[in-house]
């Protein structure tokens, strides 16, 4: 008899292989052979089954303590508001996972996602309480609406920048058309959205053999971090970015239609500049996924889709477009950009004399050699695309001049993603090896 178990997260089955025919109780009746393997469901040892549960319960304590530091140490109100709640919610999670039999399951990421994403954000949406970036894109929109240009033409103070491309504009519409209600918050739309399209990216990448627990489960224990539960709560305008660069890396590793793909490159890079490094690593695992041809289309369809994004507000006012998107993101704007934490890139331009000019020259070196990585090493598989692009926005992160450590949570999720299910394992399939593989044998007759 031979048996195999699963990891906690999937379960415990055994796989039972007989050996010998197996006879019924009558002897008048023959012999019953099992025609292959029988699955039968067995229990984990209880020494896995204890150290699960005592890692989970690590995991979400250590949640616990960094949520209620944050609420000691930060002066914003929405952060404050967040700890409290997720302190709570971290702790009962790990309470949770400290009781439950089977280790890892989706019972404390249900309290640890409540805890830390509903409960703070409807409370802040309730109270009014929210972050500048917020305030912003809601501005954007009735500005879009009212002008045709989501950027004001003389900004006097910070609130009135607006460093996001046009398509952020679009999750202040509600706002602007539905007036001061709570379904208007821009933030329950970017927490829809984002999780909307990391749910299909997970149904992408799991095929046809996907199950909604299958999908639910990833996206389940994502909203449940930290580094994703802080933004879905206090004003995640990131995180439909990252959603869309999952989503295009998941169709390209699958080989999904060019048109499909460019269009949710195209998409991405119309809401913020972080999502333009996505355009290269994307187009180049396409390539090898779908061929060259499939790489250049979506490449074509991409770059038409933002630029058709992004072109009316440059030609309704190119200087204001200029000041808001172009200088002030890099620190060189009439108004210094709030985010300011202590990275190479903000340090150069700091206290290093021509250290702005150092700072732009190494992101640009940088790009350089992503790129030629691209070229001599392409991705073979989603897992290595958004490995190479968490490398590329990292170190771009930190040569910015003007940069936040909040922006972490674009390579934490890179790299985190994908690992979750077989998604970023596919690899492509060689063409010419398929069609020898599938291609009918002939037998030649012999010749004397």
């Amino acid at each position: 008899m031979q048996g195999s178990s699963r990891g906690p997260l999937f379960g415990s089955v055994a796989v039972v292989r007989t050996v010998a025919p197996v006879r019924a109780a009558s002897p008048a009746r023959p012999a019953v052979v099992l025609p292959g393997p029988v699955p039968m469901p067995v229990s984990l040892p209880p020494s896995r089954r204890s150290t699960g549960r005592r890692w989970e319960t690590l995991c979400w304590a250590a949640c616990a303590v960094f949520a209620l530091v944050l609420c000691v140490r930060t002066t914003m109100a929405p952060h404050q508001v967040w700890g409290a709640c997720a302190t709570g919610g971290y702790g009962l999670a790990a309470l949770v996972a400290r009781l439950s039999a089977r280790p890892w399951g989706r019972a404390s990421a249900v309290v640890a996602a409540v805890g830390s994403v509903l409960v703070p954000l409807m409370f802040l949406v309730a109270d009014g309480a929210r972050q500048l970036e917020v305030t912003v894109v809601e501005r954007s929109g009735g500005l879009l609406l009212d002008s045709g240009t989501p950027y004001a033409p003389d900004p006097a103070g910070l609130p009135d920048y607006n460093p996001y491309l046009p398509g952020m504009a679009l999750f202040g519409l509600p706002r602007a058309v539905l007036g001061d209600v709570p379904l208007a918050d821009a933030r329950l739309w970017f927490a829809l959205v984002s999780l909307g399209v990391m749910g299909l990216a997970a149904a992408l990448g799991r095929g046809s053999r996907s199950s909604r627990n299958g999908t639910a489960r990833p996206l389940l224990w994502l909203a449940a971090g930290p580094a994703v539960a802080l933004p879905l709560a206090v004003g995640g305008v990131d995180l439909p970015v990252i959603a869309l660069m999952c989503l295009a890396l998941a169709l390209a590793g699958r080989g999904g239609g060019p048109v499909t793909t460019g269009l949710a490159l195209g998409v991405a890079a119309s809401l913020k500049w972080t999502a333009w490094p996505l355009l290269p690593v994307g187009l180049a695992l396409l390539a090898v996924t779908a061929g060259r041809r499939a790489a250049v289309r979506a490449g074509a369809t991409a770059v038409t889709s933002a630029v058709l994004a992004v072109l009316p507000a440059v030609l309704a006012d190119p200087e204001a477009f200029a000041e808001h998107v172009l200088l002030f993101p890099l620190g060189g704007g009439d108004t210094g950009s709030p985010a300011a934490s202590p990275l190479p890139g903000r340090l150069l331009a700091t206290y290093v004399p021509g250290g702005f000019a150092l700072a732009v020259a190494a992101l640009a070196l940088s790009a350089v050699a992503v790129a030629v990585s691209l070229v001599t090493r392409p991705p073979r598989t989603t897992v290595a695309a958004s490995d190479r692009l968490a490398l590329g926005l990292g170190i771009a992160m930190c040569l910015i001049p003007a940069t936040r450590f909040g922006y972490v949570v674009y390579p934490l999720v890179l790299l985190g993603w994908f690992r979750l299910g077989p998604a970023g394992r596919w690899r492509p399939v060689d063409r010419v090896t398929e069609a020898h593989r599938t291609r009918p044998l002939t037998a030649k007759p012999l010749e004397d």
